[in-house]
């Protein structure tokens, strides 16, 4: 079989409680964890857009239209300050992808609309980088793909069963 840097890597490690076979593990999901990031970075980049911006565009866009949510509800959602959102809401108004509207079941609030030039750029992103990932992916046929989320859930599970509360604040 073909060695990767991590097999070169483990090869010179002999430390005492140390599970070569864990340790590949943990150290191969990082890799790949960062160049996914490194590949979402560059993307944001084409489409003129930061991380923060992204996510509220996508906090926005799940589910079914109408694609609003009160500011509040964005800065919970995104565990942000209520200062930070309004930031972030500001640039995105500003470049035409949300909306600002009064909110018709609270005469003091407001929603914050997804407008069409703002999905489009979303969703053209999310197939920018989906391209990208699929030739990660590409290196395994379909039947791997499926075999290593099985593994990967599993793994996934049992963290998350570990400590469920951060778990499901980290999903939102």
């Amino acid at each position: 079989m073909e060695k990767d840097h991590i097999d070169l890597f483990l090869e010179g490690l002999d430390l005492p409680g140390l599970d070569p076979e864990v340790e590949g593990i943990v150290d191969r999901i990082n890799g790949i964890s960062r160049r996914v990031k490194r590949e979402l970075e560059e993307t944001l980049d084409e489409f003129e857009l930061t991380h923060g911006e992204w996510q509220v565009l996508s906090s926005l866009r799940i589910g079914d239209e109408p694609w609003c949510r009160s500011p509040g509800e964005l800065a919970e959602r995104l565990e942000l300050s209520s200062g930070a959102m309004t930031n972030r809401i500001d640039r995105l108004e500003e470049a035409g992808y949300v909306a600002r509207h009064p909110d018709p079941k609270d005469r003091r609030g407001i929603q914050v609309e997804l407008t069409a030039k703002g999905r489009k750029v979303y969703e053209d992103s999310v197939a920018a980088q989906a391209a990208k990932e699929a030739l990660i992916a590409g290196a395994l046929s379909k039947a791997e793909q499926q075999e290593l989320n099985a593994l990967l859930r599993k793994i996934m599970l049992a963290a998350e069963q570990r400590d469920p509360a951060a778990w499901k604040k980290k999903r939102g």
